[in-house]
C-alpha cells in the first residue's frame, strides 16, 4: 500500500486504491473472526514502496502471502512477473481466486527452493510460525538472490520473537527491527551471506513398536519437524483394529508418520499421503523413503481430498490440526471431516485422534456417520467413524 502514482508508468509504486476488504480467504474455512489481510500485509506494502520503485517485478519475491494481499497489491500497482511462494495449497487457490474476482494477474507461483529467489533484489514475507521455516526461507534466498537483496519480513508483534534476528542473521549480514505500527512489525535483513548452511531437512529415528525404529524426515516448513506427534503416538498402535483396506488414506499427513507406520506395520497396504504443505509432502515422501516403502506410499499435496471423487475409499485416517494460522479454531478440522465423509465408501471407516477437550464426536457423527471412542487417555480420544 502506498501513495497515489502520478506517473502511470511508474510499476514501483503500490496504490493506496488497493481494496483490501474485497479479498476472501475461500477455498479456506472463512468466518467472521479470520480475515484475508492484516496489518502486516499494510505495513509490508508501505516499507516496500520506495524499495519497489522503478524494480521490474521479475526481480521482486513474495513468500508466505496468505490470500493474496501483497502479491495481488502488487499487481495492481503494475508489477509484473512477481515470484510468489506459498506453502499451503489454499493459500495458492485463494491467491488465484481473488485474482480472477478482481482482474488481476502479473504473477508466478513458485516452490521454496533457491532458484524461485535468483536475481530478486527484494523479498516479501509474511513470517512463518516457526523459526525452522523461517531458517529454510531465509537460507533459500540468501543462496541465489541479487547481493543487494532487501529481505521485508513481517509479522504481528505477538507472534514474533527477537530469535527470529537470530536466524536471520544466520543468513544475512545485516538484520533490524523496525517501529511497531498497528501491532505489526518487519525485520529488514541485507548483506545475503550465501555460505550459510540451514539443517533442513532434518531426520531423526523413534521406536512407535515396529521391529525397526521408524525414521522421519522433515524440511523446514513441516509442523512438528521429524517428531512423532503425542497424538499421533497414542493412535498409531490403535490401528490394528481398522478395517482391511487395500489402500489408506493418510489426510493431513505432515512428516509422512502416519503414512510411512501403515506401510511398513501392513506390508501389503498401499498408502496414499495427502497434505496441503508443499513442504510436508516433500517432508511425506523422504520419509517413505528412508524408510524404504515408497514403492507403496504414494504423497500428494491437496487441499483436504479435493482431487478424490465421493465414495472412492474404504480407509481414512486423521490427526487434524486446530489451529488456521496463529488461530485456535475448529474450521480446518470440521472441513476435513467433511471431506472424508464424502470419499468414504459405504462401511468404510474413518479414524481420527484429537485433543480430548475439543468433543467432535457430535461433528463426527453429523459430517461422516456413527462414530464410537476407540481410546482415551488424559489429553486424546481416538474415534472411529463408519460412513452409512
Amino acid at each position: 500500500m502506498a501513495e497515489h502514482r502520478d506517473d502511470a508508468a511508474d510499476t514501483g509504486r503500490i496504490q493506496h486504491a488497493f481494496d483490501f476488504a474485497a479479498l476472501r480467504r475461500w477455498p479456506d474455512v472463512e468466518a467472521d473472526n479470520l480475515f484475508a489481510h492484516d496489518a502486516a500485509d499494510k505495513l509490508l506494502l508501505d516499507t516496500a514502496q520506495p524499495l519497489a520503485a522503478g524494480l521490474e517485478g521479475s526481480r521482486i519475491a513474495v513468500v508466505n502471502d496468505h490470500y493474496g494481499a501483497l502479491t495481488l497489491a502488487l499487481a495492481a500497482a503494475g508489477q509484473r512477473g512477481v515470484r510468489v511462494v506459498q506453502d499451503a495449497l489454499s493459500s495458492e487457490r485463494a491467491l488465484d481466486n481473488n485474482a480472477s474476482r478482481l482482474g488481476l494477474a502479473g504473477y508466478r507461483h513458485r516452490l521454496l527452493e533457491p532458484a524461485a529467489f535468483e536475481g530478486t533484489r527484494l523479498v516479501l514475507l509474511q513470517l512463518p510460525r516457526s523459526l525452522d521455516a523461517l531458517e529454510e526461507i531465509a537460507g533459500c534466498i540468501a543462496a541465489a538472490a541479487s547481493p543487494d537483496v532487501t529481505l521485508l519480513a513481517g509479522g504481528r508483534v505477538k507472534h514474533m520473537s527477537t530469535a527470529m534476528n537470530s536466524v536471520l542473521g544466520a543468513s544475512f549480514s545485516t538484520v533490524t527491527a523496525g517501529l511497531a505500527r498497528q501491532k505489526a512489525r518487519i525485520l529488514t535483513a541485507s548483506g545475503p551471506l550465501p555460505s550459510a548452511r540451514g539443517r533442513s531437512p532434518r531426520a531423526e529415528e523413534h521406536d512407535v513398536g515396529l521391529p525397526a525404529p521408524l525414521r522421519l524426515v522433515a524440511f523446514g516448513g513441516t509442523f512438528g519437524g521429524p517428531k512423532v506427534d503425542p497424538g499421533t503416538r497414542f493412535l498409531l498402535p490403535l490401528l490394528a483394529g481398522a478395517r482391511q483396506a487395500d489402500r489408506a488414506v493418510d489426510l493431513g499427513c505432515g512428516n509422512g508418520t502416519i503414512a510411512a507406520y501403515l506401510a511398513l506395520a501392513h506390508g501389503g497396504m498401499r498408502v496414499l499421503a495427502m497434505d496441503q504443505s508443499a513442504s510436508a509432502v516433500r517432508s511425506a515422501r523422504a520419509t517413505a523413503e528412508a524408510n524404504a516403502v515408497a514403492d507403496r506410499v504414494e504423497v500428494r499435496r491437496d487441499d483436504a481430498l479435493s482431487s478424490l471423487p465421493a465414495a472412492s475409499e474404504q480407509l481414512v485416517v486423521l490427526n487434524p490440526p486446530f489451529h488456521i494460522g496463529n488461530t485456535v479454531h475448529a474450521g480446518i478440522a470440521l472441513k476435513l471431516f467433511a471431506d472424508a465423509g464424502r470419499v468414504l465408501a459405504p462401511g468404510g471407516e474413518l479414524w481420527t485422534v484429537w485433543n480430548s477437550h475439543l468433543a467432535y464426536k457430535p461433528a463426527l457423527n453429523r459430517l461422516v456417520g456413527p462414530t464410537r471412542q476407540v481410546a482415551r487417555n488424559p489429553k486424546f480420544t481416538v474415534t472411529v467413524s463408519t460412513r452409512g
